[in-house]
């Protein structure tokens, strides 16, 4: 065989190992889904609409419609925490630098590619939450006015998402 010949079998086979690999050619891409007046939260059955602060959703493959969350925190939660481990396929938050914080609708972006504020003073559905934004700018400025510190996606971790409510720490119960 010509050595232009087989590079182009070996490229062929590979682009069809490739293909086996990942995505199939029924497969589309995954885009967030906007939320209605009637989309609740995977966890807890609330209302999304209803409640301040960023929201999520996660698709996961072989399901149809994503999991829904009122929250960063309990995306987070049930990204880095699963009960049962799932291929996901797309995870989205809102960018709180273009949303409304007290009725957040669209906006949504890569979650992987976001910029995270934790410890900030503004509340979300379940309290305090984890705000999210496409660019740095926007999360400093906020980091700045609200408090909290930055964080990429990956520096998240299990201990800054406890879905406990605070109540463990709460000294006045």
């Amino acid at each position: 065989m010509k050595p232009v010949r087989q590079r182009f079998v070996l490229a062929a086979f590979a682009a069809t190992v490739l293909v086996g690999c990942g995505q199939s050619a029924t497969e589309t891409a995954v885009v967030p889904l906007e939320i209605n007046q009637g989309t609740s939260c995977s966890l807890d059955g609330m209302l999304l609409a209803d409640y301040p602060g960023p929201k999520a959703q996660i698709h996961y493959a072989g399901q149809a419609e994503p999991d829904y969350f009122c929250d960063t925190v309990e995306m987070f939660h049930m990204f880095l925490n699963p009960e049962q481990v799932r291929a996901v396929r797309g995870i989205f938050v809102q960018d709180m630098g273009k949303a409304d914080w007290d009725q957040p609708r669209n906006h949504w972006i890569d979650a992987k590619t976001a910029y995270y504020v934790h410890g900030s003073k503004r509340l979300g559905s379940m309290g305090p939450t984890i705000a999210s934004f496409a660019l740095e700018k926007d999360a400093t400025q906020f980091a700045a006015e609200h408090g909290g510190k930055l964080f990429r996606f990956a520096d998240i971790t299990p201990d800054m998402v406890v879905l406990d409510g605070g109540a463990l720490h709460d000294r006045s119960m």
